[in-house]
């Protein structure tokens, strides 16, 4: 917004849409003129006045995050959403009762009565009921949102929900983790299968190099090979033993490894290890 005059009480902004915003004093940079633009987030505050603040929120309108709840009242629970003011959840959009201190994955919306920004753990109704429109390996960025026993739940890219299957985790997540997923298939409904690794033969050298990584970190030998347990695998590199093999086939191929009894060997220039 541009600041417009400044005022005892801080700077008032506008744009094509809004004069005279309040930018209270404790948010006014040290220096600035009348006509200069600043960045800043518009939300009511304790009095329910509009007002602008060059805090940046850990959420906005339309968006999900995993945010903490610092008081619980008669009305609802209140989330630190990193501004002074909390984001107030009622208790009809709680998807499970708040509770001080707890962590909950929130969609931050417009409450259309109050005309405040409100939060929801009901998250299901907040997905877009668009056809995503993604190939096939493209990457995203993705917020999980629940572990069952089927898999991990996603919201991707702010908007669709999303799944990576129990048997295609290969490393520990938790609810709140931020993670960089890879599309596995749109299904006709809009819901997305999503892996942890670029799909089909894109996974294959980045697969490689994380072994080839793990051989230089560990002295040029891992104590696995083809015939290793899916159990050994995952414990030792987070990955699927499928992926492991197709890795070091490629590994193999380009003669920087040598595969035996005991495991996987590192192989130095000269061609020996």
């Amino acid at each position: 917004m541009t600041i417009l005059r400044s005022t005892s009480v801080g700077l008032f902004l506008g744009d094509d849409d809004i004069d005279d915003l309040l930018l209270p004093n404790k948010y006014v940079p040290e220096s600035y003129e009348i006509g200069d633009s600043i960045d800043v987030f518009c939300y009511l505050d304790h009095e329910e006045r509009p007002v602008a603040t060059t805090q940046t929120p850990l959420i906005k309108r339309g968006e999900f995050a995993y945010l903490e709840v610092v008081d619980v009242n008669e009305f609802g629970a209140f989330l630190d959403w990193g501004l002074e003011k909390h984001l107030f959840a009622p208790f009809r959009e709680q998807q499970q009762k708040m509770e001080t201190g707890q962590r909950y994955v929130v969609h931050c919306y417009l409450d259309e009565k109050s005309f405040r920004l409100a939060a929801s753990s009901k998250l299901r109704k907040f997905f877009s009921k668009e056809i995503p429109d993604y190939n096939i390996n493209q990457k995203v960025e993705a917020l999980v949102i629940r572990i069952s026993d089927i898999g991990v739940d996603m919201v991707v890219e702010q908007q669709f929900r999303g799944l990576v299957f129990r048997d295609q985790v290969f490393r520990d997540l938790a609810v709140g983790d931020r993670v960089t997923a890879y599309i596995k298939e749109v299904r006709p409904d809009g819901k997305i299968d999503l892996s942890l690794q670029a799909v089909g033969t894109e996974k294959l050298e980045p697969a490689a190099e994380e072994v080839w990584e793990t051989l230089m970190a560990n002295k040029g030998f891992l104590p696995l090979h083809d015939k290793s347990s899916p159990e050994q695998i995952k414990s030792e590199l987070q990955m699927s033993k499928k992926t492991f093999k197709k890795a070091i086939g490629v590994l193999y191929r380009k003669r920087k490894i040598r595969i035996e009894e005991t495991g996987i060997y590192a192989v130095q220039k000269g061609g020996s290890s």
